[in-house]
């Protein structure tokens, strides 16, 4: 019995807190499941001088872990990628590209990164830890966020990608999921793998890259974008955070992108009756159809999505 109980190590689960009891001789990155929510658990793993401790996310690219800098002690994230990957020019490009743009930025909303490094054959980044669930998650647990926090994402979102903007930078992929929360509660961009600079051209071959649900029409009819591309895609976002559906919905991916060039968007207000007109506004007049009817920039947009927020704390507090 001693015996046993030495080969076995106390670890808690990243998603439920439930203390495992797993082999600790576990091979490195191998996970369990864990015993009550199925969250993989894992032995900790040496990478220099980052311990990682436990899986917060994984991806097509690869995992993201939460870890301890032992050198400047503080917590940390390792996006590790998938060793299969690392001998595909196309997936390392995408890997750089995400490294380079992230560590370009520096806005309180958009995610630091720390380093970019390989080590054993493993290559990784490492950034600020944002391990508080992400918009997508909101949705999924509540169906619905509240307005106050939609205008709040809103207003910080879209200040950084201004800042993205002020360095040549769109974004291209902006969807709830790539919204993470820190333990402050603040709204973090990630996810620059697809980022391209204004003005550079996409080979047809690739196809339209990004999210078909949040997906600028233009993107789809006429092969550009611009900023008022991803200002779009943010305020598809926060349509479906506010109302609990996407703007368009169809059976199939290509139904769901040519949605967005024809069909008519029904106003937020129009599913969730309690949506100030305010919201509503500023939120239909970004996802109009032709870019030049959007908000002609990101400090249009805030103002905006500031005005309504003001109105509706007004509103709550005479409503008292």
């Amino acid at each position: 019995m001693a015996d046993a109980k030495k080969s076995l190590k106390m670890v808690p689960c990243g998603g439920c807190g439930t203390r495992n009891f797993i082999p600790s001789d576990l091979p490195p990155f191998q996970t369990v499941a864990c015993t009550k929510c199925g969250h993989p658990v894992m032995v900790s793993v040496a990478l220099r001088q980052f311990e990682l401790r436990e899986v917060i996310a994984w991806g097509g690219m690869g995992t993201v872990f939460r870890a301890f800098d032992t050198v400047l002690q503080r917590d940390v994230a390792v996006k590790l990628m998938k060793p299969e990957l690392a001998a595909e020019p196309p997936a390392m490009e995408a890997f750089y590209r995400e490294a380079r743009a992230c560590a370009g930025l520096n806005h309180t909303n958009i995610i630091h990164i720390y380093t970019f490094d390989e080590f054993e054959g493993h290559k990784y980044l490492v950034m600020e830890l944002a391990d508080r669930g992400s918009l997508d998650s909101w949705i999924e647990r509540d169906q619905r966020v509240p307005e106050l926090n939609v205008l709040d994402t809103g207003i910080k979102v879209a200040a950084a990608l201004d800042t993205a903007l002020k360095h040549n930078l769109l974004h291209l992929d902006i969807k709830p999921g790539n919204i993470l929360f820190n333990a402050e509660g603040e709204p973090k961009l990630v996810d620059f793998g697809l980022a391209q600079s204004i003005g550079s051209q996409q080979e047809d071959a690739e196809g339209i890259l990004g999210t078909p649900f949040y997906i600028a029409p233009e993107r789809i009819s006429d092969r550009r974008e611009d900023f008022r591309s991803d200002m779009y895609s943010l305020a598809g976002t926060l349509y479906h955070a506010l109302t609990g559906q996407v703007p368009f919905d169809a059976p199939t991916v290509d139904e769901v992108a040519m949605a967005h060039v024809n069909a008519t968007l029904t106003p937020p207000n129009k599913l969730v009756k309690d949506i100030t007109r305010p919201t509503n506004d500023a939120i239909v007049k970004a996802m109009a159809k032709s870019p030049d009817e959007r908000h002609q920039s990101y400090d249009d947009l805030i103002m905006a999505l500031t005005a309504a927020r003001s109105q509706l704390l007004v509103q709550k507090f005479r409503s008292r």
